[in-house]
């Protein structure tokens, strides 16, 4: 897929990496150790450390550590394929259903995230959260819409 196909707004690598440098700088993303790991034409691949800090009280991976790991990989990956414009507009959860299927084996999970379609405000994204064994620890899907900036 030529890059013009996958990104048809123009939003730039650098635009993407200031985008990225702001989920860093949200402090639950700092908390969860959110990392971006892969962002391309076909997919945005963010890692997460499996630590105490995103545990529930039953000592396993609180489900809201993993729909926070999804919803960051899919808004981005959303981001790269709709008309989302820094400053001009801003993309939202319009949607996102999480099916928790097991524990992660190792340290590490990852969200997989991968765009079904994108219209000029919907955008539709699957994505599957894996441990480093390749297991699915979780699979969503996720709808992004594109809506006019508002004073907070």
């Amino acid at each position: 897929m030529a890059e013009d196909d996958a990104n048809p707004y123009g939003l730039s690598d650098e635009v993407i990496a200031a985008l990225e440098a702001r989920f860093r700088a949200t402090p639950l993303h700092a908390l969860l150790g959110l990392e971006f790991l892969e962002r391309n034409d076909d997919r945005v691949v963010v890692g997460m450390p499996v630590r105490n800090e995103a545990f529930g009280s039953t000592g396993n991976l609180h489900g809201g550590a993993i729909a926070t790991l999804i919803d960051v990989a899919a808004a981005s990956a959303a981001a790269r394929s709709s008309s989302f414009i820094p400053g001009q507009n801003t993309l939202v959860t319009a949607d996102l259903h999480v099916r928790y299927l097991g524990r992660p084996k190792g340290d590490t999970v990852r969200a997989v995230a991968s765009v079904v379609r994108a219209g000029r405000q919907l955008v539709v994204v699957e994505c599957r959260v894996l441990d480093p064994e390749d297991r699915v620890i979780a699979v969503a899907d996720f709808a992004g819409m594109v809506v006019p900036l508002r004073d907070p």
